[in-house]
């Protein structure tokens, strides 16, 4: 297959790029198409590496009609809706749901996705999950997180069903530290996971810091375990908005200790500013983890959808240039070289979150012919049209178009 006329990742000259067997073998100006070879025309249009969504539930992706509505928005009433209906969970209906949620996806040029999954109650999601990982693996790569949503230290049984999850192939190991019942136990339940996660050499994703209260530093404890056992770069903390709260001399050594420790943030814009900030009247705080001064202090942030019409969140169809929209708006992040740049938020940042192989992502000659290409020339057009993906190959197959 040969790709005519594209700009790779905002540059100013067009490229043309030839794919066999899978894999980029030449990139060039001024291609001639072999006999028979397929061609695309990229008239210029900007080509990209998949996006990649760090951060989503699809256990509970669409389940907002089946579970009941969330009628006050809040985290504490959505953690409630879904508390009751996991008990009675299905594991066909949890498979049919997430694919649903994998074909809105595809569309939107996500090719790697890391899904949280509930296991405090059963491990029915994580089983339908595991084999829904396998199923579609040729068009989206799938990483599960064991999620105990009622935190590690409430019982001796969600300890139990984290270790089982983990031991039957999850990716990660997860935990809500501040949502423990006491600060103590929620510096022993990283503790705990990220012994969990060395037994057994998986990455750590938390859920971190998910909260208004200035008190909250979970954040601090995770990356010093993080740098303490050389984990680092496989140590994820979603959320952290607690960030929000701080005050700015804390936060100057907060990023010298996230920097030290090669930690990744994972901001998740569309539902925390819907979730946060619901214990204020005004002023109201934003609901955001400072993604601007993480990302100049050297610290890889990247991005998350959450959730997908579910108790937690009624909106969502998979679009991630929709989730860093509103995150460079809640950021003060809208100068042009900032705009142009943000999907490296989405794409290469997500990457190394998800401790995929350089060798395995990203457009050079060697590496699997996975990109996206649009319309557009530049990635601000893209974020300015809102027109979406035109093909998005895999491993040098189609596997959409517009």
């Amino acid at each position: 297959m040969l790709i005519k006329n594209v700009r790779i990742e905002n540059s100013e000259h067009e490229s043309d790029i030839r794919i066999e067997k899978g894999i980029i073998c030449e990139i060039g100006e001024h291609l001639e198409p072999f006999q028979g070879e397929e061609r695309i025309e990229g008239q210029g249009g900007l080509v990209l590496p998949p996006f990649a969504d760090c951060h989503v539930h699809l256990d509970t992706c669409l389940s907002l009609d089946a579970a009941g509505p969330n009628l006050s928005g809040t985290l504490f009433e959505g953690i409630r809706v879904w508390s009751e209906y996991r008990k009675q969970i299905d594991k066909e209906e949890v498979k049919e749901r997430a694919l649903r949620t994998l074909r809105m996806y595809r569309k939107k040029g996500v090719q790697y996705i890391r899904s949280h999954v509930d296991v405090s109650d059963n491990l029915t999601a994580f089983e339908a999950l595991l084999e829904l990982k396998e199923k579609v693996k040729d068009e989206v790569e799938i990483q599960l997180v064991a999620f105990p949503q009622d935190g590690v230290m409430t019982s001796e049984k969600v300890r139990r069903n984290l270790e089982e999850a983990v031991s039957m192939g999850a990716d990660a190991v997860g935990g809500v530290p501040h949502l423990e019942l006491t600060r103590e136990y929620g510096e022993k339940s990283i503790q705990y996971i990220m012994e969990l996660a060395q037994k057994y050499d998986c990455l750590v994703d938390l859920h971190c810091d998910e909260i208004d209260d200035e008190q909250s530093k979970f954040l601090e404890v995770l990356a010093a375990k993080a740098y303490e056992t050389g984990m680092g770069e496989k140590v994820s903390a979603s959320h952290t908005t607690a960030m929000h709260s701080y005050n700015n001399a804390y936060c100057s050594k907060l990023f010298r200790l996230l920097s030290m420790s090669g930690i990744n943030i994972i901001a998740n814009p569309l539902v925390n500013v819907n979730l946060q900030g619901r214990f204020d009247t005004y002023p109201k705080r934003r609901g955001m983890t400072r993604v601007k001064e993480l990302l100049e202090n050297g610290v890889n942030v990247s991005m998350g959808h959450d959730d997908i019409y579910d108790p937690f969140y009624p909106l969502g169809n998979g679009d991630m240039t929709e989730v860093l929209l509103m995150g460079l708006h809640l950021c003060h992040m809208m100068g042009y070289p900032e705009l142009n740049d943000s999907y490296r938020i989405i794409t290469c940042n997500g990457a190394k979150t998800l401790n995929i192989k350089e060798k395995d992502y990203g457009i050079a000659v060697g590496k699997p012919a996975s990109f996206n290409i649009f319309k557009e020339g530049s990635f601000f057009e893209v974020l300015r049209s809102r027109e979406g993906v035109q093909y998005s190959l895999r491993k040098g197959r189609i596997i959409d178009r517009k």
